[in-house]
């Protein structure tokens, strides 16, 4: 496995993600931001945060595996949510555990999450985006 993740001594433990990652593979993996678009490229949970993470994460998965990876060599998340506030922080953790049992992962590596006005898609709640580190 190319990834450790690790939460320093010193720095405060989240229980959501890990505060360090250290890559030791050789191919950079770069998946572009992806958003609640099911298969067929209609928006998924219009309106349902914890729908829209739910999928995303799904759909990074589709884009792990095309490329031989898995959320084990994820060295990085970013969220871009639309109008954040810290009260949806629940929602956003109910997707995140509702996809990694069906993916059948833990996925917890360093994570930015950032508030934005508003993405491509005026249904699109969130998007997320991924970096991983293959051998």
């Amino acid at each position: 496995m190319a990834i450790t993740l690790v939460n320093p001594g010193g720095l405060p433990e989240v229980g959501a993600y890990r505060q360090v990652s250290v890559a030791t593979g050789s191919k950079l993996v770069f998946i572009a931001g992806q958003v609640a678009w099911g298969p067929d490229g209609v928006t998924v949970g219009e309106g349902d945060l914890a729908a829209q993470v739910e999928r995303c994460y799904l759909n990074i998965g589709i884009a792990l595996a095309e490329v031989g990876a898995s959320f084990d060599d994820v060295a990085k998340l970013t969220f871009y949510v639309v109008d954040w506030t810290p009260d949806k922080m629940p929602l956003l953790m109910e997707g995140l555990t509702r996809a990694a049992a069906k993916l059948g992962v833990t996925p917890v590596p360093p994570a930015t999450l950032l508030g934005v006005a508003a993405l491509d898609v005026p249904d699109h709640l969130v998007e997320i985006e991924a970096t991983a580190v293959i051998d």
